[in-house]
């Protein structure tokens, strides 16, 4: 049988502690059992990919004991308490000081087993998020610019860092969000022009009338708003790198004079008569494939066209979007001098299942309000930013039942209490559920009934 997990188990009854063990063995852990719970402290260490599972009531260190004290061993380790009935009141005060889950004596032990896999599910993501972060720290050169680690996105650098050495013209291909500009400052800083300057420039944001001037720069009187000389960025980029963003919508009387620019590496001023040299690399970015747009030259294409990158979407390298996210959860948490938020199994299989039509632009904004409010899940941050009635975005096909079914349950009580306004007996009577089981799944879910009040 596959091991689904490591448990500590810590019961100072014989049989009790023979029993749970048995059971956890048949159901696929490792497990270490122990009468007391001062050994069981001395086998946590911070690479523990377990979970501990203790009886509360013991002679010596008892089980709230040793959850403090395993908490401040290993950071975000979970406990699972094995409570008597009268000791309710006390384990949920227990969970809001970092215990797991609590489960009342006699278990049922299907419910133990199942409690223990999330457990330990949640504790073997702590330490993939760990490493992640641990592995963004080490990255450098273009690694550490480039965020991923999927087939696409290493080909993408592979193809990079040759082209940036090589010094050509080059277009980047990629949809909305996916960081076109990125790599073309990589491509600039990466080659022998990186000394120089790297001036970008969108020309779908520049009106029509102004973007020549842009380019091009003036004289002093060149029209009638031009009250002095102005640099253009052809020649501000000289010797360095001019990144031409959206080029599919430049003006095809325009493109005449870049092609000619291009070509004989040689500008002049609007308003002048005087020919400027330069020396430059371009870099033009592209959503559409320039070959089919009607409206562009097909000899400045093939000027620019050199060599070619193609941005992968981030729908095609899912892989990628837990280190991404982790990436910029870093971020957020240095700028707000706080430890980053650690992504739970839900939100991280939400992430996966969701198709990103923003892409790494989208992600990154997702992932600030998520770093921001610890309140909010990603799916519901996705639904507001969305403004989707349910999850349509995220194929739940991609998620596992566990995940679907606790995402079902977690809405069908969100939407009793929202209904009954926050009313804990109405919601209880709707959902057939008793008050304690009721209290355990909204502790779980992260669900205040406060929130539904008004």
């Amino acid at each position: 049988m596959d091991i689904r997990g490591h448990v500590v188990l810590v019961d100072d009854e014989e049989i009790v502690r023979q029993s749970t063990e048995q059971w956890l063995k048949v159901c696929g852990f490792t497990v270490d059992s122990f009468s007391r719970a001062e050994n069981a402290l001395q086998v946590l260490n911070d690479s523990f990919s377990g979970v501990v599972v203790t009886d509360v009531k013991m002679p010596g260190m008892d089980g709230l004991e040793l959850l403090q004290e395993a908490l401040l061993k290993v950071s975000g380790v979970p406990v699972i308490l094995l409570t008597a009935h009268g000791d309710v009141d006390m384990a949920i005060n227990a969970m809001r000081n970092g215990a797991y889950d609590f489960i009342e004596k006699p278990y049922v032990p299907e419910r133990l087993a199942e409690t223990v896999h999330r457990a330990c599910e949640k504790r073997r993501l702590i330490l993939e998020n760990q490493k992640l972060q641990q592995n963004l720290v080490s990255l450098s050169g273009v690694d550490a610019r480039i965020i991923g680690v999927s087939p696409a996105i290493q080909r993408l650098k592979r193809e990079l860092v040759k082209l940036a050495e090589q010094g050509t013209h080059v277009i980047v291909y990629g949809e909305t969000g996916t960081g076109k500009e990125l790599v073309a400052q990589c491509l600039h800083e990466y080659s022998h022009r990186t000394k120089y300057n790297f001036v970008p420039i969108n020309c779908g944001a520049i009106p029509e009338s102004l973007i020549e001037s842009e380019l091009f720069g003036h004289e002093a009187g060149a029209f009638t708003s031009a009250a002095k000389k102005r640099i253009g960025k052809f020649e501000y980029s000289d010797k360095g790198t001019l990144f031409l963003d959206e080029i599919e919508s430049m003006p095809l009387n325009l493109q005449v004079k870049l092609l000619r620019a291009f070509q004989e590496g040689v500008i002049e001023r609007l308003g002048s008569n005087t020919p400027i040299h330069v020396d430059l690399r371009v870099i033009a970015a592209a959503k559409v494939d320039l070959r089919d747009e009607e409206n562009f030259r097909e000899d400045l294409f093939y000027r620019l066209s050199i060599a070619q990158l193609h941005i992968p979407p981030l729908r095609e390298r899912l892989e990628d979007v837990p280190l991404l996210f982790n990436h910029y959860l870093k971020i957020v948490a240095s700028d707000h001098d706080r430890n980053p938020r650690v992504l739970s199994v839900q939100d991280q299989s939400t992430l996966i299942g969701y198709q990103w039509p923003g892409n790494v632009r989208e992600l990154k904004n997702i992932a600030i309000r998520y770093s921001l409010d610890p309140d909010l899940s990603v799916a519901d941050i996705l639904m507001a930013s969305e403004g989707m009635p349910n999850m349509s975005k995220v194929h739940s096909r991609e998620l596992s039942l566990a995940i679907q079914v606790a995402n079902f349950e977690a809405d069908a009580i969100r939407d009793a209490l929202r209904f009954h306004k926050g009313n804990i007996k109405l919601t209880m009577e709707q959902l057939d559920l008793p008050r304690r089981t009721l209290n355990q799944k909204m502790i779980r879910y992260g669900i205040n009934r406060n929130d539904f009040k008004s």
